[in-house]
């Protein structure tokens, strides 16, 4: 097959645009963002269609982000190719609301059947799948796909078996699996348990039948319901005054600011603790001794001012010779100024400390004050008034163990109640039971009678079910041998797949590289002289060869004997350095002899092609 021209009416950012291809190679150039992936979707999409996504993965889909930029009605193109002699003009619209295809045949004058069995022939039976693992190789995806392998393996096999993709063995698979589903879909599997089950379920209804399960007992549980309802009716109104009881307590206790017998006893020691620091506090500010030896120490300290005074005058009388030089009136001015000086320091820290006793005085009276009057209602210090709050703190003290107990019988009753209402619960199901049993009677009767009759209709499905397995076991026979056959010829196609790739190899890398080894999953392996060398510890840029190499491989045997398809590379080259581009480029255009189409947005290929002297049809967009 060879693309001849396309013309683009709406398709990303491409309006009314057309593209002529030549036979050999096309090299199509345009800076980033150009639209050369949008080409290379758009080829894609004429082959295949583009499907709108459903749910949250549709914003993301290749239909949404292809849409026309430009007169979003006009989501459609045409593309004109030429396959086995012949030219064909297939016409598409994507659009959703519109969505149509249409084929051409120009050579004919003619509209073919745009169906699977066309695309199949056009193809040389590529799926999309198949298509994008080999011969459309997109940007940074050299390397195939996991489903690639499964299809390859199919397609090798059917090849190998008929030597054509219509008649091969999945398609036989597919038929005896398709008359296996047909059998077993009238068999009736449930018939043999159903059937059992039946017998099983006669023996229980005659043997409960017999049982005395049915006797009544429904006047004495009825007396008992009764009982136990009045006894819990009780036992119910006893909880709700402890609830009220108990809440009144904890109120009374809660507007005092208690919780518990522990709080009480806090608040009380600490109560006693306030009073006993405000009697020390008064004891301590009423000695007069205090004041009497605060007045003496403030004299002492004049006393030695005076004496101070004196002695500084005797010193000035001793300068002018009026008083004999024996009297040391120096020494002592300075110890009557140092006496002065102490007894003054001590009678100021007597104030002070005279101060501090008043207001501890103060504070702790203002506490037992506001606990008094808290109380007590009295702000009245006395000691008749500790012994009055301690009285109130036990009547407090009585109210917290009062509520313990009746905390305490309320959870008695509660699980009392709970157990009543049980034993009324398990009375209700029994009488339940009781009322059920004759009417449980009956229809275990009726169902005794019909279990009997379907006993006997489910014998002659089960002589039935034997003649279908037995059928199923023939058609299961010819699977197995055909999957054996299978199984076999598919094993072969690693042996192909690495002779066809290993010939390319050498041709891709200029000789770096002339033998691979690709297993069942497509992982590859480079054969070196001491050992296989996993494709991923070589460098990018050979990793890229080796890929390549793989995909034309693949699309060489996947061609069969049908016409080889066009080879679209889209800015596949990035990894390659200018001297492996040079060599894959030169190789690719003398190895492969069909058409071949370049996407690119750098100018080295075009100058390697120049200086090689290759020729080539330059296209920009």
């Amino acid at each position: 097959m060879r693309l001849l021209d396309l013309y683009i009416n709406g398709f990303g950012k491409f309006h009314k645009r057309s593209i002529s291809f030549h036979k050999g190679l096309n090299v199509i150039y345009g800076k980033n963002e150009a639209g050369k992936s949008t080409l290379h979707t758009f080829i894609r999409g004429m082959l295949f269609g583009i499907e709108k996504g459903r749910g949250r993965v549709s914003k993301n889909d290749l239909y949404v982000k292809y849409e026309p930029w430009e007169n979003s009605s006009s989501y459609e193109g045409r593309m004109r190719v030429e396959a086995n002699g012949q030219i064909y003009r297939i016409e598409r619209n994507f659009s959703k609301n519109a969505k149509s295809l249409h084929v051409i045949n120009e050579t004919l004058g003619r509209e073919e059947a745009a169906d699977k069995a066309f695309f199949d022939q056009l193809l040389n039976g590529l799926t999309e799948t198949s298509y994008i693992n080999t011969v459309s190789i997109g940007q940074l995806k050299s390397a195939t796909d996991a489903n690639m392998a499964s299809e390859l393996k199919n397609y090798i096999a059917n090849l190998n078996t008929s030597g054509n993709m219509a008649l091969n063995i999945t398609k036989a698979s597919a038929f005896l699996k398709s008359q296996r589903k047909g059998l077993e879909a009238q068999i009736v599997p449930e018939a043999a348990r159903n059937y059992t089950a039946l017998l099983g379920e006669i023996r229980s209804i005659e043997h409960e039948i017999a049982t005395p399960e049915f006797e009544n007992q429904l006047s004495e549980y009825q007396a008992m319901r009764s009982q136990v309802k009045e006894e819990l009716e009780k036992k119910q109104n006893t909880k709700e005054e402890l609830l009220q009881k108990i809440a009144r307590g904890r109120q009374i206790l809660s507007n005092n600011q208690f919780t518990d017998e522990s709080s009480i006893q806090s608040y009380l020691e600490n109560a006693k603790k306030v009073y006993g620091e405000y009697s020390a506090a008064k004891t301590a500010s009423e000695k007069k001794s205090r004041t009497v030896f605060t007045v003496l120490v403030f004299l002492l300290a004049a006393v030695f001012a005076a004496g101070c005074v004196f002695c500084n005058t005797a010193a000035f009388q001793l300068l002018e010779g009026k008083i004999p030089s024996t009297f040391n009136a120096p020494l002592l001015s300075a110890l009557t100024l140092g006496g002065a000086f102490l007894f003054a320091i001590i009678g100021f820290f007597l104030v002070m400390k005279t101060k501090r006793l008043q207001k501890e005085l103060e504070l702790s009276a203002g506490l037992i004050r506001e606990i008094f009057s808290r109380h007590l209602g009295d702000s009245s210090i006395s000691q008749e008034a500790l012994q009055a709050l301690e009285g109130r703190m036990d009547e407090f003290s009585r109210l917290s163990a009062a509520l313990k107990r009746s905390e305490e019988s309320l959870a008695e009753q509660t699980e009392e109640i709970a157990r009543l209402q049980e034993k009324q619960e398990s009375c209700n199901e029994v009488i339940e039971k009781q009322q059920r049993a004759q009417w449980e009677l009956e229809k275990k009767l009726e169902r005794l009678s019909v279990c009997k009759d379907q006993a006997a209709a489910f014998q002659h499905i089960l002589s039935e079910n034997d003649r279908l397995r037995d059928e199923t076991a023939a058609i299961d026979l010819a699977l197995e041998t055909l999957t054996e056959v299978s199984t076999s010829i598919r094993s072969s196609f690693g042996v192909l797949l690495n002779k066809t790739a290993s010939d390319l190899i050498a041709g891709i890398t200029g000789g770096i590289y002339n033998s691979m080894s690709i297993d069942e999953n497509l992982n590859i392996f480079m054969n070196t002289p001491t050992k296989l060398v996993p494709v991923e510890q070589v460098s990018s840029g050979a990793m890229d060869q080796i890929y390549l190499a793989v995909r034309l491989a693949v699309a060489k045997l996947m061609k069969g004997d049908g016409e080889t398809l066009p080879l679209i590379f889209d800015d596949s080259f990035v990894q390659y350095d200018d001297s492996r581009l040079e060599t894959a480029l030169k190789w690719i255009t003398k190895a492969y002899n069909g058409q071949i189409i370049i996407f690119t947005c750098h100018k080295r290929e075009l100058q390697i092609l120049d200086e090689a002297g290759i020729s080539y049809n330059r296209i920009e967009i």
